[in-house]
């Protein structure tokens, strides 16, 4: 087993950094020079700003990391290099990754963990003192906004360019997808037929007046979502849907989608819409979860999907190695692990999906490029807003 460490990045006193293994000694056995430690303390001055200054960014969502995930841990190993990745993905779902990455190549690797925002706003203090070389997220829409701030550069990879269809990829090459996950819509088979349901925008029919249950549109989820809908339908089109959607609703919205999906088990609404990945989850625990899943849009744009994706860091000192780590979680090899790790599906087109995702069925996807949600983000937050969607 890999030896995995733990450094806390909140309430750093020089004390904490004595007990936390950063003496000249530790950090001379981590590989790091004096020019990569000058980074580490600036950057770790940066974090405890950040953490108490906090985040009111709403149009960023937290990924999949919670607030107990924040922290530093290392993934160590001894050929010399070293890559520092930012994450917003959970630490337990990444490391086992990471684990084998590192075991392949003897590449030592340092995970900073924290939600989207702050990872995002944290580089963009640190600036060409950051020591990070990779930002891994969930989201189009932040991985947008990421290259949008310039913290991400471009690059060159034929072997992304083979592995991931180019729909799940930044036009201008700044990122790429890693991960597939369907945003679709969930039901009460005791409430509602599934011949009942047809798309995203029909939910803001009369006829689920008092039946729906949404996430907050507070969440970078649903602002791709509409999105979306805004590409394939019109502004006023969706807006209308949307204005329907507010008026059907059973209940205020959740604050997260797994409340949400209990929610309509529980009766509180009908139909819904969230990302299957949290029903996997709930289904892992509960196989007798009374909550059906429903492909949206089969005869229109087909189902919402988007990306957990990565890019290198604009002021990287380790351009070339952040990003044979991305070119490797695009491969056969780790595409498998990544997906099922958080029930997600594989962004490479021949690699196998779980037994759990292969009971759902087939599915017609949209193809648009995912890239447009973060283009079209502030128009989709507006129109969600005018439409009194919270």
């Amino acid at each position: 087993m890999i030896p995995f460490i733990r450094l806390p990045n909140r309430n750093l006193s020089n004390s904490n950094l004595s007990n936390s293994n950063l003496s000249n000694s530790n950090l001379s056995n981590s590989n790091l020079s004096n020019s990569n430690l000058s980074k580490l303390i600036f950057s770790l001055m940066i974090g405890m700003t950040l953490t108490a200054c906090g985040n009111t960014n709403q149009s960023v969502d937290d990924g999949d990391s919670s607030s107990s995930d924040t922290g530093t841990a290392q993934v160590t190993a001894s050929n010399g290099q070293v890559i520092t990745i930012y994450s917003s993905r959970n630490e337990q779902l990444i490391k086992p990754l990471l684990d084998q990455y590192s075991n392949k190549t003897g590449t030592t690797i340092e995970l900073v963990t924290d939600k989207a925002g702050p990872l995002m706003a944290r580089l963009e203090a640190e600036g060409a003192n950051t020591p990070a070389d990779m930002f891994l997220t969930v989201d189009a829409g932040n991985l947008w906004q990421a290259a949008n701030k310039g913290l991400l550069q471009q690059f060159a990879s034929p072997t992304i360019e083979a592995n991931v269809p180019a729909r799940y990829r930044d036009p201008d090459s700044r990122w790429t997808g890693l991960s597939l996950r369907a945003r679709t819509i969930f039901y009460n088979p005791k409430k509602v037929k599934a011949s009942e349901i047809y798309t995203y925008e029909d939910l803001g029919h009369r006829r689920w007046r008092g039946k729906l249950c949404l996430r907050t549109s507070k969440k970078v989820y649903n602002q791709s979502l509409v999105a979306s809908m805004i590409h394939h339908l019109g502004a006023d089109r969706t807006a209308f849907a949307v204005k329907g959607w507010v008026r059907n609703l059973a209940t205020d919205v959740f604050s997260d989608d797994v409340s949400m999906l209990k929610a309509i088990a529980s009766g509180q609404c009908a139909i819904g819409i969230a990302n299957t990945y949290y029903y996997g989850r709930i289904l892992e625990e509960n196989p007798d979860f009374p909550v059906k899943i429903f492909w949206a849009n089969q005869k229109t744009s087909g189902v919402h999907m988007n990306v957990s994706g990565a890019g290198v860091v604009a002021n990287s000192d380790n351009p070339s190695e952040a990003l044979k780590l991305i070119e490797w979680l695009s491969s056969d090899e780790a595409q498998g692990i990544y997906a099922s790790a958080d029930k997600e599906y594989p962004v490479k087109n021949d690699v196998p999906v779980t037994p759990m995702l292969k009971s759902w069925g087939t599915f017609l996807p949209d193809t648009m490029n995912v890239g447009e949600f973060g283009r079209m983000q502030t128009q989709s937050i507006q129109l969600m807003d005018k439409a009194g969607y919270k």
